[in-house]
Protein backbone atom coordinates (compact mmCIF):
# COMPACT_ATOMS: atom_id res chain seq x y z
CA UNK A 1 0.00 0.00 0.00
CA UNK A 2 1.52 3.29 -1.01
CA UNK A 3 0.90 5.96 1.73
CA UNK A 4 0.74 9.73 0.91
CA UNK A 5 0.85 12.20 3.45
CA UNK A 6 -2.01 14.94 2.52
CA UNK A 7 -1.78 18.90 4.63
CA UNK A 8 -5.38 20.17 4.82
CA UNK A 9 -7.00 17.52 3.41
CA UNK A 10 -10.20 18.49 5.13
CA UNK A 11 -10.52 21.90 3.40
CA UNK A 12 -11.86 22.47 0.01
CA UNK A 13 -9.23 21.35 -2.64
CA UNK A 14 -8.13 18.44 -0.29
CA UNK A 15 -11.01 16.99 0.64
CA UNK A 16 -11.78 16.47 -3.30
CA UNK A 17 -8.18 15.30 -3.91
CA UNK A 18 -8.33 12.80 -0.62
CA UNK A 19 -11.56 11.64 -2.49
CA UNK A 20 -9.86 11.39 -5.94
CA UNK A 21 -7.30 9.77 -5.01
CA UNK A 22 -9.23 7.02 -2.89
CA UNK A 23 -11.34 6.32 -5.48
CA UNK A 24 -8.73 5.86 -8.57
CA UNK A 25 -6.15 4.81 -6.75
CA UNK A 26 -7.22 1.33 -4.39
CA UNK A 27 -3.47 0.14 -3.56
CA UNK A 28 -2.66 3.88 -1.93
CA UNK A 29 -3.86 5.00 1.36
CA UNK A 30 -3.36 8.76 2.96
CA UNK A 31 -2.72 10.05 5.77
CA UNK A 32 -4.46 13.08 6.19
CA UNK A 33 -3.42 16.11 8.59
CA UNK A 34 -5.16 18.79 9.36
CA UNK A 35 -5.68 21.79 11.83
CA UNK A 36 -9.11 22.27 11.34
CA UNK A 37 -9.18 26.08 11.56
CA UNK A 38 -12.36 27.78 10.29
CA UNK A 39 -12.33 26.63 6.61
CA UNK A 40 -11.53 22.70 7.34
CA UNK A 41 -14.00 20.48 7.90
CA UNK A 42 -13.63 17.31 8.86
CA UNK A 43 -17.08 16.46 7.52
CA UNK A 44 -15.80 16.43 3.99
CA UNK A 45 -14.46 13.37 5.09
CA UNK A 46 -15.66 11.89 7.72
CA UNK A 47 -17.02 9.07 5.58
CA UNK A 48 -14.00 7.78 4.39
CA UNK A 49 -12.43 6.96 7.92
CA UNK A 50 -11.27 3.60 7.68
CA UNK A 51 -7.61 1.62 6.80
CA UNK A 52 -7.35 3.71 3.19
CA UNK A 53 -7.30 7.04 5.06
CA UNK A 54 -7.00 8.43 8.63
CA UNK A 55 -7.12 11.24 10.09
CA UNK A 56 -4.62 13.37 12.14
CA UNK A 57 -5.53 16.13 14.06
CA UNK A 58 -3.04 18.74 13.93
CA UNK A 59 -0.65 21.68 12.70
CA UNK A 60 2.16 21.91 10.08
CA UNK A 61 4.31 23.69 12.42
CA UNK A 62 4.24 20.82 14.95
CA UNK A 63 7.38 19.53 14.84
CA UNK A 64 6.96 16.84 17.26
CA UNK A 65 3.97 15.87 15.60
CA UNK A 66 5.53 16.13 12.19
CA UNK A 67 8.34 13.59 13.29
CA UNK A 68 5.91 10.96 14.66
CA UNK A 69 4.70 11.05 11.27
CA UNK A 70 7.51 10.60 9.44
CA UNK A 71 8.75 7.56 11.67
CA UNK A 72 6.51 5.74 10.20
CA UNK A 73 8.59 3.54 7.52
CA UNK A 74 7.62 4.45 3.61
CA UNK A 75 6.08 7.59 3.07
CA UNK A 76 6.03 8.07 -0.86
CA UNK A 77 4.80 11.64 -0.95
CA UNK A 78 3.91 14.43 0.69
CA UNK A 79 0.82 16.74 -1.29
CA UNK A 80 0.71 20.17 0.85
CA UNK A 81 -2.47 21.96 0.72
CA UNK A 82 -2.39 23.21 4.23
CA UNK A 83 -2.37 26.93 4.07
CA UNK A 84 -4.61 30.34 5.02
CA UNK A 85 -5.75 31.06 1.42
CA UNK A 86 -8.22 33.50 1.52
CA UNK A 87 -7.23 37.15 0.10
CA UNK A 88 -9.29 39.49 2.38
CA UNK A 89 -8.65 37.47 5.68
CA UNK A 90 -4.87 38.15 4.98
CA UNK A 91 -5.58 41.66 4.20
CA UNK A 92 -7.35 42.03 7.88
CA UNK A 93 -4.53 39.95 9.82
CA UNK A 94 -1.25 38.92 7.84
CA UNK A 95 0.39 37.13 10.39
CA UNK A 96 -1.90 33.80 10.26
CA UNK A 97 -0.50 33.60 7.10
CA UNK A 98 3.17 33.79 7.62
CA UNK A 99 2.98 31.57 10.93
CA UNK A 100 0.60 28.52 8.10
CA UNK A 101 1.96 29.71 4.63
CA UNK A 102 5.68 30.47 5.48
CA UNK A 103 6.71 28.82 8.35
CA UNK A 104 4.34 26.02 7.93
CA UNK A 105 5.63 25.00 4.68
CA UNK A 106 9.55 25.37 6.41
CA UNK A 107 8.87 23.10 9.03
CA UNK A 108 6.71 20.54 7.14
CA UNK A 109 10.25 20.89 4.44
CA UNK A 110 12.66 20.08 7.14
CA UNK A 111 10.46 17.24 8.48
CA UNK A 112 10.79 15.68 4.82
CA UNK A 113 14.38 16.64 4.40
CA UNK A 114 15.57 15.11 7.69
CA UNK A 115 13.43 11.54 7.29
CA UNK A 116 14.50 11.22 3.41
CA UNK A 117 18.42 11.28 5.28
CA UNK A 118 17.89 9.19 7.38
CA UNK A 119 16.30 6.49 4.21
CA UNK A 120 12.53 6.62 6.01
CA UNK A 121 10.96 7.59 2.88
CA UNK A 122 9.87 6.02 0.04
CA UNK A 123 12.82 5.52 -2.51
CA UNK A 124 10.78 7.53 -4.86
CA UNK A 125 9.45 9.76 -2.93
CA UNK A 126 7.94 13.13 -3.25
CA UNK A 127 7.11 16.49 -2.10
CA UNK A 128 4.12 18.81 -4.06
CA UNK A 129 3.88 21.97 -3.28
CA UNK A 130 0.41 23.44 -3.86
CA UNK A 131 0.15 27.10 -4.81
CA UNK A 132 -1.62 29.61 -6.68
CA UNK A 133 -1.20 32.07 -9.54
CA UNK A 134 -1.69 34.63 -7.35
CA UNK A 135 2.18 34.86 -6.88
CA UNK A 136 2.78 36.44 -10.27
CA UNK A 137 0.75 39.03 -9.59
CA UNK A 138 -1.33 40.63 -12.44
CA UNK A 139 -1.92 40.43 -15.94
CA UNK A 140 -2.98 43.20 -18.14
CA UNK A 141 -5.67 42.62 -20.63
CA UNK A 142 -3.08 40.48 -23.02
CA UNK A 143 -0.66 37.62 -21.98
CA UNK A 144 -0.86 34.30 -19.93
CA UNK A 145 1.19 33.37 -16.91
CA UNK A 146 3.39 30.51 -17.83
CA UNK A 147 6.45 28.99 -15.59
CA UNK A 148 8.62 31.64 -15.83
CA UNK A 149 6.96 34.16 -15.34
CA UNK A 150 8.17 37.02 -13.07
CA UNK A 151 6.87 36.71 -8.87
CA UNK A 152 5.18 39.91 -8.01
CA UNK A 153 2.24 39.52 -5.03
CA UNK A 154 0.13 41.89 -5.08
CA UNK A 155 -1.44 40.59 -0.93
CA UNK A 156 -0.15 39.25 2.07
CA UNK A 157 -1.71 36.07 0.76
CA UNK A 158 -0.06 35.84 -2.46
CA UNK A 159 3.21 37.08 -0.71
CA UNK A 160 3.13 34.34 2.14
CA UNK A 161 2.83 31.79 -0.62
CA UNK A 162 5.75 33.11 -3.05
CA UNK A 163 7.39 32.85 -0.10
CA UNK A 164 7.09 29.06 0.45
CA UNK A 165 7.36 28.30 -3.28
CA UNK A 166 10.66 29.65 -3.07
CA UNK A 167 11.40 27.26 -0.20
CA UNK A 168 10.15 24.33 -1.92
CA UNK A 169 12.07 25.16 -4.96
CA UNK A 170 15.79 25.99 -2.14
CA UNK A 171 15.03 22.70 -0.67
CA UNK A 172 15.31 21.10 -4.20
CA UNK A 173 18.50 23.00 -5.64
CA UNK A 174 19.88 23.04 -1.94
CA UNK A 175 19.55 19.87 -0.02
CA UNK A 176 18.20 17.35 -3.42
CA UNK A 177 15.12 16.59 -1.64
CA UNK A 178 12.14 15.99 -4.86
CA UNK A 179 10.09 19.03 -4.63
CA UNK A 180 7.35 19.80 -7.15
CA UNK A 181 5.17 23.11 -7.23
CA UNK A 182 2.12 23.64 -8.94
CA UNK A 183 0.20 26.91 -9.53
CA UNK A 184 -3.54 26.77 -10.42
CA UNK A 185 -5.87 29.48 -11.31
CA UNK A 186 -9.28 29.86 -9.39
CA UNK A 187 -10.58 26.46 -8.27
CA UNK A 188 -14.28 26.01 -7.75
CA UNK A 189 -16.79 22.68 -6.71
CA UNK A 190 -18.49 20.82 -4.11
CA UNK A 191 -16.84 21.72 -0.32
CA UNK A 192 -15.99 24.72 -1.38
CA UNK A 193 -16.09 27.24 1.76
CA UNK A 194 -18.91 29.59 1.33
CA UNK A 195 -16.80 32.77 1.68
CA UNK A 196 -15.53 32.48 -1.49
CA UNK A 197 -17.46 33.92 -4.83
CA UNK A 198 -19.42 31.03 -6.72
CA UNK A 199 -20.73 29.11 -2.87
CA UNK A 200 -21.27 32.86 -1.70
CA UNK A 201 -23.19 33.71 -5.07
CA UNK A 202 -24.83 30.20 -4.60
CA UNK A 203 -26.10 30.43 -1.18
CA UNK A 204 -26.91 34.34 -1.17
CA UNK A 205 -29.55 33.46 -4.06
CA UNK A 206 -31.09 30.58 -1.71
CA UNK A 207 -31.96 33.27 0.82
CA UNK A 208 -32.39 36.13 -1.28
CA UNK A 209 -29.58 38.05 0.26
CA UNK A 210 -27.21 40.57 -1.84
CA UNK A 211 -25.09 38.95 -4.24
CA UNK A 212 -21.46 41.61 -3.20
CA UNK A 213 -19.49 41.95 -6.31
CA UNK A 214 -16.66 44.33 -6.15
CA UNK A 215 -15.70 47.50 -8.09
CA UNK A 216 -17.36 46.94 -11.39
CA UNK A 217 -17.12 43.56 -11.63
CA UNK A 218 -14.67 43.39 -14.64
CA UNK A 219 -11.87 41.38 -12.87
CA UNK A 220 -10.98 38.66 -14.50
CA UNK A 221 -10.09 35.12 -13.28
CA UNK A 222 -9.06 31.54 -14.90
CA UNK A 223 -11.58 29.21 -13.24
CA UNK A 224 -10.60 25.52 -12.76
CA UNK A 225 -13.07 22.68 -11.93
CA UNK A 226 -11.87 20.77 -8.59
CA UNK A 227 -11.87 17.76 -9.89
CA UNK A 228 -9.86 18.48 -12.99
CA UNK A 229 -7.43 20.10 -11.05
CA UNK A 230 -7.41 16.91 -8.90
CA UNK A 231 -6.68 14.76 -11.70
CA UNK A 232 -3.68 17.24 -12.60
CA UNK A 233 -2.15 17.23 -9.15
CA UNK A 234 -1.96 13.14 -9.07
CA UNK A 235 -0.68 13.32 -12.44
CA UNK A 236 1.78 15.85 -11.46
CA UNK A 237 2.66 13.64 -8.46
CA UNK A 238 2.99 10.11 -10.00
CA UNK A 239 5.00 11.94 -13.53
CA UNK A 240 6.81 15.18 -12.75
CA UNK A 241 9.86 15.81 -12.77
CA UNK A 242 11.36 16.94 -9.18
CA UNK A 243 12.31 20.61 -9.14
CA UNK A 244 9.97 21.55 -12.00
CA UNK A 245 7.20 23.86 -11.64
CA UNK A 246 3.78 22.95 -13.54
CA UNK A 247 1.00 25.89 -14.31
CA UNK A 248 -2.76 24.37 -13.66
CA UNK A 249 -5.14 26.26 -15.46
CA UNK A 250 -9.19 25.61 -16.83
CA UNK A 251 -8.73 27.84 -19.87
CA UNK A 252 -11.96 29.35 -18.58
CA UNK A 253 -11.67 33.27 -17.86
CA UNK A 254 -14.82 35.24 -17.01
CA UNK A 255 -14.99 38.38 -15.28
CA UNK A 256 -16.56 37.96 -11.98
CA UNK A 257 -19.69 40.23 -12.78
CA UNK A 258 -20.12 37.19 -16.06
CA UNK A 259 -19.59 34.36 -13.01
CA UNK A 260 -22.68 35.99 -11.02
CA UNK A 261 -24.74 36.59 -13.99
CA UNK A 262 -24.42 32.76 -15.31
CA UNK A 263 -25.14 31.78 -11.84
CA UNK A 264 -28.04 33.42 -11.10
CA UNK A 265 -29.76 32.67 -14.31
CA UNK A 266 -28.78 28.54 -13.47
CA UNK A 267 -30.73 29.45 -9.54
CA UNK A 268 -33.68 30.87 -11.00
CA UNK A 269 -33.75 27.76 -13.50
CA UNK A 270 -33.50 25.48 -10.69
CA UNK A 271 -35.17 27.11 -7.91
CA UNK A 272 -38.17 27.87 -10.21
CA UNK A 273 -38.12 31.33 -10.31
CA UNK A 274 -38.72 34.01 -12.95
CA UNK A 275 -35.59 34.43 -15.01
CA UNK A 276 -33.85 37.91 -13.96
CA UNK A 277 -35.03 37.37 -10.10
CA UNK A 278 -31.75 36.43 -8.87
CA UNK A 279 -29.90 39.28 -10.50
CA UNK A 280 -31.87 42.19 -8.77
CA UNK A 281 -29.67 41.14 -6.00
CA UNK A 282 -26.75 42.00 -7.72
CA UNK A 283 -24.76 44.58 -5.17
CA UNK A 284 -21.55 46.01 -6.46
CA UNK A 285 -19.52 47.06 -3.32
CA UNK A 286 -15.85 49.26 -2.80
CA UNK A 287 -13.27 47.53 -4.53
CA UNK A 288 -10.76 45.30 -2.31
CA UNK A 289 -7.42 47.01 -1.93
CA UNK A 290 -4.46 45.67 -4.15
CA UNK A 291 -7.50 43.68 -6.08
CA UNK A 292 -5.30 42.12 -9.27
CA UNK A 293 -7.19 43.20 -12.78
CA UNK A 294 -6.70 39.78 -14.23
CA UNK A 295 -5.85 36.00 -14.16
CA UNK A 296 -4.81 33.79 -16.85
CA UNK A 297 -2.79 30.32 -16.95
CA UNK A 298 -0.89 29.27 -19.59
CA UNK A 299 -1.61 25.23 -19.38
CA UNK A 300 1.31 23.95 -22.27
CA UNK A 301 3.52 22.37 -19.91
CA UNK A 302 1.49 20.28 -18.20
CA UNK A 303 -0.49 19.32 -21.11
CA UNK A 304 2.63 18.60 -23.47
CA UNK A 305 5.17 17.19 -20.95
CA UNK A 306 2.33 15.00 -18.84
CA UNK A 307 -0.47 15.17 -21.23
CA UNK A 308 -3.03 15.95 -19.41
CA UNK A 309 -5.81 18.90 -19.67
CA UNK A 310 -9.01 20.26 -17.98
CA UNK A 311 -11.96 17.67 -19.01
CA UNK A 312 -14.88 20.17 -17.68
CA UNK A 313 -15.86 23.23 -19.66
CA UNK A 314 -17.36 26.02 -17.59
CA UNK A 315 -20.88 25.49 -18.61
CA UNK A 316 -20.33 21.79 -17.03
CA UNK A 317 -18.41 22.54 -14.40
CA UNK A 318 -20.72 25.30 -12.81
CA UNK A 319 -23.93 23.74 -13.50
CA UNK A 320 -22.32 20.26 -11.62
CA UNK A 321 -21.46 22.32 -8.54
CA UNK A 322 -24.85 24.60 -8.33
CA UNK A 323 -26.58 20.45 -8.89
CA UNK A 324 -24.16 19.65 -5.67
CA UNK A 325 -24.70 22.60 -3.42
CA UNK A 326 -28.24 21.61 -3.83
CA UNK A 327 -28.27 18.18 -3.49
CA UNK A 328 -26.42 18.78 -0.09
CA UNK A 329 -28.01 21.24 1.49
CA UNK A 330 -27.73 19.36 4.99
CA UNK A 331 -23.97 20.41 4.22
CA UNK A 332 -24.63 24.20 3.55
CA UNK A 333 -26.68 24.09 6.74
CA UNK A 334 -24.09 22.99 9.10
CA UNK A 335 -21.65 25.32 7.09
CA UNK A 336 -23.96 28.87 7.53
CA UNK A 337 -25.01 27.75 11.00
CA UNK A 338 -21.63 26.87 12.27
CA UNK A 339 -23.22 23.39 13.81
CA UNK A 340 -19.72 22.34 11.84
CA UNK A 341 -17.47 24.31 14.22
CA UNK A 342 -19.65 23.25 17.69
CA UNK A 343 -18.49 19.38 16.59
CA UNK A 344 -15.07 19.87 16.09
CA UNK A 345 -15.07 21.72 19.52
CA UNK A 346 -16.49 19.39 20.85
CA UNK A 347 -14.02 16.84 19.82
CA UNK A 348 -10.98 18.80 19.06
CA UNK A 349 -11.38 21.69 21.83
CA UNK A 350 -11.17 25.25 20.74
CA UNK A 351 -7.60 24.44 18.66
CA UNK A 352 -10.77 22.91 16.02
CA UNK A 353 -12.38 26.43 15.69
CA UNK A 354 -10.36 28.73 14.05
Amino acid sequence: MKRILVTGGCGFIGANFVRRVLDLRPDWSIINLDALTYAGNYGNVRDLEGDRHRFVHGDIGDEELLADIFSEEGIAGVVHFAAESHVDRSILGPEAFVETNVTGTFRLLQASLESWREGKLDPDFRFLHVSTDEVYGSLGPEGLFTETTRYDPSSPYSASKAAADHFARAYHRTYGLSTIITNCSNNYGPYQFPEKLIPLMIFNIINERPLPVYGDGGNVRDWLFVEDHCDALLTVLENGRPGETYNIGGGAEKKNIEIVHIICDLMDERLDRPHGTSRKLITFVADRPGHDLRYAIDASKIEGELGWRPRHGFEDGIARTIDWYLDNMSWVEKITSGEYKRWMKENYGNRGTG
